[in-house]
């Protein structure tokens, strides 16, 4: 494996691009094997890229995650394929808004695609060291979905990690529960979406980069809406999903005041 120079932080420019000088060192990876990592904050996004590519890229260890803009990691060898991985913020990010960081990963993803590169494929990461899949995270992989679309789903890895943290049977029938219920992974694993453990190894993690180097690179649902079809962010699924949640909660918090004036009225 080469050991890359440096690593790249491609803060955005606007909400619709980033900058320019993202743009060309982004263009500069039209011939690797391009890999997206997604997943929620702090479950081992930039640890497993920092392993895997020897880069050095930003680590949060709390609530607030370091990975707040698109960080790309210099380009490594993998059996003759010259792989790069994106790191990207979870929807959960501490300082900005779930609207905000779809459209970080947005603009990144049309960037890229932009420039004639596709993805040979997107990492989920999921800790199995979670004793459920709340709310929180159901909402992560709802969005991630809506990025994708069910004709790249076979370019999708859900990766399992922290198992280390959990007894082995333990994790088992979590990872069990999380295959077979439709609320959390079995929809994407229907359509052809992998899940794969990582057990903080590299021969796991170069065992999990395998399997997507191999694959067609394809174009997800959110290029081609922006890029293809000329549409905005919020014109598309991914933004009605977040769209939706933020009128909900607004209904909900207005339904809260009106009962509230109604009982210091009557009060």
């Amino acid at each position: 494996m080469l050991k890359p120079e440096s690593s790249q932080v491609f803060p955005l420019a606007n909400q619709s691009y980033i900058s320019s000088g993202s743009i060309t060192a982004l263009k500069a990876l039209v011939e690797v094997a391009l890999i997206a990592v997604m997943g929620p904050t702090g479950s081992g996004k930039t640890t497993f890229i920092n392993s895997v590519s020897g880069s050095n890229l930003r680590v949060g260890h709390d609530l607030h995650s370091c990975t707040s803009t698109i960080q790309v990691a210099p380009p490594f060898q993998l059996d003759g394929h010259s792989v790069t991985l994106i790191d990207t913020p979870g929807f959960d990010d501490a300082d900005k808004s779930e609207t905000e960081i779809l459209t970080e990963i947005a603009a990144c993803l049309a960037t890229t695609y932009k420039s004639g590169t596709k993805l040979a494929g997107v990492i989920y990461m999921h800790r199995i060291s979670d004793v459920r899949m709340g709310g929180i995270s159901t909402r992560n992989f709802k969005m991630f979905m809506q990025l994708c679309s069910d004709t790249t789903l076979k370019n999708v890895v859900v990766v399992t990690n922290m198992w280390g943290l959990v007894e082995p049977k333990v994790g088992e029938d979590r990872e069990e529960q999380l295959a077979s219920n439709e609320g959390f992974f079995k929809l994407a694993l229907d359509k052809g979406a992998q899940m794969l453990r990582h057990d903080d190894g590299t021969v796991s993690a170069h065992a999990i980069l395998r399997y997507l180097i191999g694959k067609q690179p394809r174009a997800l649902q959110i290029q081609r809406k922006l890029v293809d079809e000329g549409k905005d962010i919020s014109q598309t699924a991914a933004a009605g999903v977040e769209l939706n949640r933020e009128f909900a909660e607004q209904a909900n918090r207005h339904q809260d005041e009106l009962a509230k004036l109604r009982e210091d009225m009557t009060g």
